[in-house]
């Protein structure tokens, strides 16, 4: 089938408004490292997917899987080795006060269980999220995935902020006052529940603010933003799914802005595309929830997901992405900050370790986002080879997140593709 048959059979299949990527969709048929190949053999260097975190089809997780699918794949409710072994090891890259495990098979339900878990213990219902987040596809999380809104509508439960936005701010330059406007949101919003009778639980957010466009957060911010929350009996949920694994250059994501969450939530880089999620938390939460829930997931963490979940760390640590995500992703930040001398389209530059977003205006005075130009270029810049996305409150930043083997060459690669492409436009 060529490209038009395929999406006509998709629909037929799926129904409409499934959402796929570009113009003119991709039918990709391998992947390997940084790669991808499509159906005519036109390679694409892969500069968006952060699931296949240490890189497409990489021959020791394959290994690890096959090796371990051939001797035995069972639900979790018996005894196996490597369960017990990854436990282990992710546990000791967390905090000590991080001294629970749960795994799951999606992030959606890691999430899920983490809402379920600060309940339990809080007693209450009531959740802040920032307005321009997504946390997961589930009934109870697509309540606090405020980027799409759900079908439903929201519940009364739920509570919005404004993420700490320094490029876009209320009309001040002083940091401390910006900082102390975005704090008084969330205060805002605990008042906001007790006003409406509804005690409070706590507070989900991505410790990099990824899909709010990944923006310089105010030193001190989060720190007092936990601290806030607590004060008020909440408790605080890190979504690392998208800055856990090493993305930031560091492990994870709360670790490269400064504070340790109560729970913290993992997903797709976790198996490196296989299906493994879950997360850790303090072992109150954890034991206090099991006192009256007897949780399982029959195949969250089943002996295959953990020997590809073993097989990830292996590669993290053997072969040094955390270290070369940090300075790949300071040599591509430097890049690109050139290219904004030369790009007056390019607002604003913002990154940690192997993310990127790249705000693209109008005009530096007014600020007003580019959303056209931002989907041209990212069509575009699939036309040249090279594959991106957008994010962000106006869905005029582009979204940069190779997997972790991304190096220097590669992302010369990526810099000539975006000047390339910018000229055009």
């Amino acid at each position: 089938m060529n490209i038009e048959q395929m999406i006509a059979k998709r629909t037929q299949l799926f129904g409409p408004n499934n959402p796929i990527f570009y113009e003119k969709p991709l039918h990709l048929v391998k992947g390997d490292g940084v790669w991808l190949t499509d159906a005519d053999g036109k390679k694409y260097l892969d500069c968006y997917n952060n699931v296949p975190t240490v890189g497409h089809c990489h021959p020791h997780v394959v290994e690890a899987l096959y090796n371990q699918a051939k001797e035995l794949n069972t639900h979790t409710r018996y005894l196996h080795d490597n369960i017990l072994q990854y436990a282990e090891r992710l546990l000791s890259t967390y905090d000590d006060s991080l001294n629970r495990l749960v795994l799951t098979c999606t992030g959606s339900e890691a999430n899920e269980l983490a809402l379920r878990l600060i309940r339990n213990l809080t007693g209450g219902q009531g959740v802040i999220c920032t307005n321009a987040t997504y946390h997961g596809n589930t009934a109870a999380v697509a309540q606090l995935s405020s980027i799409f809104e759900p079908a439903e509508g929201y519940g009364p439960h739920i509570r919005t902020v404004r993420w700490p936005d320094q490029y876009r701010t209320p009309d001040m330059t002083d940091v401390q006052t910006l900082t102390d406007i975005y704090l008084d949101d969330i205060r805002q919003a605990i008042q906001s529940l007790k006003e409406a009778g509804i005690p409070f639980a706590g507070m989900i957010l991505c410790p990099i603010y990824a899909n709010e466009g990944l923006p310089n957060i105010p030193e001190g911010y989060l720190e007092q933003a936990t601290k806030i929350v607590r004060d008020a009996g909440g408790l605080i949920i890190a979504d690392e799914v998208q800055a856990g694994f090493g993305r930031t250059g560091k492990m994870w994501g709360h670790q490269s802005t400064g504070f340790v969450p109560d729970i913290a939530t993992m997903g797709k880089p976790m198996g490196n595309g296989h299906p493994l999620a879950g997360l850790v938390a303090r072992d109150e939460l954890v034991d206090r929830f099991r006192e009256k829930d007897m949780y399982f997931n029959t195949f969250g963490g089943n002996p295959v997901s953990c020997a590809v979940g073993n097989a990830v760390l292996d590669v993290l640590e053997n072969e040094n992405l955390i270290s070369n995500a940090a300075s790949t992703g300071e040599y591509v930040l430097s890049g690109l900050r050139k290219l904004a001398k030369k790009h007056s389209i390019i607002g604003d530059v913002r990154g940690k370790g192997l993310f990127f977003g790249v705000d693209l205006v109008k005009d530096h005075i007014s600020k007003e986002p580019a959303v056209e130009e931002t989907r041209k270029l990212i069509n575009d810049m699939k036309e040249h080879g090279i594959l991106i996305s957008s994010i962000g409150e106006f869905n005029n930043v582009l979204k940069i997140r190779p997997p972790l083997p991304f190096n220097k060459e590669n992302a010369e690669l990526l810099l000539e593709g975006i000047n390339h492409c910018l000229s055009r436009l």
